[in-house]
């Protein structure tokens, strides 16, 4: 059994960063897919960015270069990196992973992995 658990979270002001963290606990995850997904109030859950082993990536329109995926794998960690942060960017932030891998693109953008984490509560406000 895997269990993610997100970390990093909180309230930064516009124009600030801040880094999560995502956990993976149990058996050794060896994930194929790495991903991260948002929901905001009143708004429908969507896909921030998404890799996989295989070398797929893929991130929203919103995120313009400002988000970052990356892993560790000798910690059971990945992380998202978030730079020059607004306040759309407001919202719970889920990690998600899979030990199954994405072959097309396709099925990395709609496809999420089994895995998710509890969320954290990301808010950029002045």
């Amino acid at each position: 059994q895997v269990q993610l658990v997100e970390s990093g979270g909180g309230l930064v002001q516009p124009g600030e960063s801040l880094r999560l963290s995502c956990t993976a606990s149990g058996t050794s995850p060896s994930f194929k897919l790495m991903a991260w997904y948002r929901q905001a109030p009143g708004k429908r859950r969507e896909l921030v960015a998404a890799v996989t082993s295989g070398g797929l990536s893929t991130s929203g329109n919103f995120v313009k270069g400002r988000f970052t995926i990356s892993g560790d794998t000798a910690k059971n960690t990945f992380y998202l990196q978030m730079n020059n942060l607004e306040p759309e960017d407001t919202a719970v932030y889920y990690c998600n992973a899979d030990r199954v891998e994405r072959v097309t693109m396709a099925s990395l953008i709609t496809i999420p992995g089994a895995y998710w984490g509890q969320g954290t509560q990301v808010t950029v406000s002045s």
